[in-house]
């Protein structure tokens, strides 16, 4: 089975490449199901089961019913089984719901959907039996849910239950509390903090505010019970037109963080584009140009990755590799 544990390609491709992929892999799943509820039948029960997902631009919906499978039908299902990619690192965006307005925000609340916690905790088992090692918590901001019981809940179940070597969290920052740490902390690989600015104005001016609260002091105190109960502390900033110019360096350097990320800021149609769009981020772009100036600014810093659009892209800011997330159909 070809691994998808890595993948660069062009946007445009990239997106489509993740479609597809999580087209296969439903069929992989839904030939399973269809397996178990065969079984089901021949010993006289019924099952049904229905899944509704949604990559950025298209939606998936199966249903599988017992029915009896002829050996031909069985034959065709094991074939698509053994060509499925296998999803080892999965971003799972399951709201759409933030507190913040960012301006070039690809994920919008075109919904308040969120699937109850024991069908995701089903559907990530599921993922787990089809080869998943990694799992990236995402959304909108996933601390906004029943003020993050919610996510804590999914992060234990993934760490303590699924066994998974690698779980964690893209979050703003704005909603997380100690009480979190202490109940779930230790359950946690990496937390992902979104800074674009180290100037509270920029952030405003970005939408990466709630309010006149600081994002920064979020972020300090983030990173300070980050290194309290040994978690993994990462940043993710989107350049921009507002924060192209920025020098981060020596608040990056203060912060320490295992990783930056650094993307360019990405269009994508029907989300922070065009007119079925809730944001409009035109002008947030930049060139390409602009984006190589900035990293060249801060080529000193040892952690920083940048994620350009001509490398790849990654959606909120995750892309690559396989995308979960579930929109009702």
């Amino acid at each position: 089975m070809m691994q998808m544990s890595s993948v660069v390609a062009f946007p445009k491709l990239l997106l489509q490449l993740s479609i597809t992929t999580l087209l296969c892999f439903l069929a992989s799943v839904f030939s399973k199901v269809r397996y178990r509820t065969v079984r089901a039948c021949n010993m006289g029960t019924s099952t049904t089961a229905t899944t509704t997902t949604t990559t950025t631009t298209t939606s998936t919906t199966a249903t599988t019913t017992a029915s009896p499978a002829s050996p031909v039908a069985s034959k065709l299902d094991q074939s698509k089984v053994q060509n499925v990619m296998t999803p080892t690192s999965v971003n799972y965006h399951f709201t759409r719901k933030c507190n913040y307005k960012c301006g070039f925000c690809f994920h919008t609340a075109k919904t308040s959907f969120v699937l109850p916690l024991e069908e995701a905790k089903r559907g990530l088992k599921l993922l787990k039996e089809s080869g998943m090692e990694k799992i990236n918590f995402s959304g909108g901001e996933p601390f906004l849910h029943y003020k993050g019981e919610f996510l804590g809940k999914l992060v234990q179940y993934c760490k303590q239950d699924l066994e998974l070597p690698s779980v964690s969290i893209v979050s703003n920052g704005s909603m997380i509390k100690e009480k979190w740490f202490q109940s779930y902390g230790e359950y946690l690989d990496i937390l992902a903090i979104s800074c674009d600015s180290f100037d509270e104005e920029t952030n405003q001016l970005i939408g990466r505010a709630q309010g006149r609260k600081s994002h920064l002091d979020n972020l300090y105190k983030v990173c300070n019970w980050c290194q309290e109960y040994k978690v993994a502390f990462k940043i993710n900033s989107v350049i921009n037109t507002f924060n192209v110019d920025e020098d981060m360096t020596d608040n990056i350097v203060q912060l320490n963080p295992v990783r930056w990320k650094v993307f360019q800021c990405l269009l994508i149609d029907g989300e922070n584009a065009g007119e079925t769009a809730l944001r409009e981020a035109e002008r947030f772009v930049i060139s390409d140009q602009q984006f190589q100036e900035f990293l060249d600014r801060h080529s000193s810093v040892s952690c920083l990755v940048p994620e350009s659009n001509e490398k790849g892209f990654e959606l909120h800011p995750c892309m690559k590799d396989a995308e979960f997330l579930p929109d009702p159909g």
